[in-house]
C-alpha cells in the first residue's frame, strides 16, 4: 500500500482544472507580443510543468493515473458541451448561437487536446523518469526543459493539427504551430526556479523522492 501523501491529491486537482480551463479557453486566438496562438497556450504549459514536479517527486507510475484522470475529465467535459449544444434553448433565451460561436468547437479542441495531451504528456513524464535514473538525480533543469522539448513538440504539432487544420488559414495555422512551441519551451525555461523550488519543498514534506527502477513504462498499465 502507497504511505499517505499530504499534497498529492490537491497537485491532482490543480492539474486537472488547468486542463479542462485551458481547453475552453483555446477557442479563441491572441496576440502577446510577437506572438500569435490559442489562448489556453498561456495555461496549458503550466500542466508540464506540473507533470514535471508530479514526475519527479512521485515517480511515472503515480503521475501515469494522473494523467488518465486529466484524460477523462476532459472527455466527460467534452461530452457534456456537445450534449448541451444540441439540447434546445429555453424560447425566451437568445443566446444559442453566442453559445455555438464561444463552446462550439470546444469539442473539437478537447478531442485535439486529448491525442495531442495523451502522447505530450506521457512521453514528457517517461523522458523525466528515465533522465532522473540516468542522471542519478542530477541536473533536474536539463530534465525538465528536455522533456518538455520532446513533450512539448509532440503535442503541440498534433494539438494545432488536429484542432485547427481547416479552420485557420495554412499561414496562420504554421504561425500558431511555432509560436504555441516557442513559447510552451520558453515559459518552460522561465519557470525553472520555481519547478526547483516546488521539488524541494514536496520533496522534504512528503519525505518522497522516487526513482522509476522497476517501474514498468506501458502507460496502459494502472497499477
Amino acid at each position: 500500500m502507497d504511505k499517505t501523501l499530504k499534497y498529492l491529491n490537491l497537485l491532482t486537482a490543480f492539474f486537472a482544472i488547468i486542463l479542462l480551463v485551458s481547453n475552453i479557453v483555446s477557442t479563441k486566438i491572441i496576440s502577446v507580443g510577437p506572438f500569435t496562438f490559442d489562448a489556453g497556450t498561456l495555461l496549458f504549459p503550466l500542466s508540464y510543468i506540473f507533470g514535471d514536479i508530479l514526475t519527479e517527486v512521485y515517480g511515472y507510475k503515480r503521475t501515469r493515473k494522473i494523467i488518465w484522470t486529466g484524460f477523462f475529465m476532459s472527455l466527460i467535459a467534452m461530452v457534456i458541451f456537445v450534449v448541451i449544444g444540441m439540447w434546445p434553448a429555453a424560447p425566451e433565451w437568445m443566446h444559442q448561437d453566442s453559445y455555438i460561436i464561444i463552446l462550439g468547437l470546444t469539442p473539437r479542441i478537447i478531442g485535439a487536446s486529448l491525442i495531442a495531451y495523451f502522447a505530450g504528456e506521457f512521453a514528457n513524464s517517461y523522458i523525466m523518469a528515465k533522465m532522473k535514473i540516468h542522471t542519478q538525480g542530477k541536473h533536474l533543469w536539463l530534465r525538465t526543459i528536455g522533456s518538455t522539448i520532446v513533450g512539448e513538440g509532440i503535442d503541440t504539432v498534433l494539438f494545432v493539427l488536429v484542432a485547427f487544420y481547416g479552420v485557420l488559414s495554412t499561414d496562420l495555422l504554421i504561425l500558431v504551430l511555432i509560436s504555441n512551441y516557442v513559447f510552451k519551451v520558453t515559459i518552460e525555461v522561465l519557470f525553472t526556479p520555481i519547478t526547483y523550488a516546488a521539488c524541494r519543498v514536496l520533496k522534504r514534506r512528503e519525505q518522497e523522492d522516487y526513482y522509476d527502477y522497476e517501474t514498468q513504462f506501458n502507460p496502459f498499465i494502472l497499477k
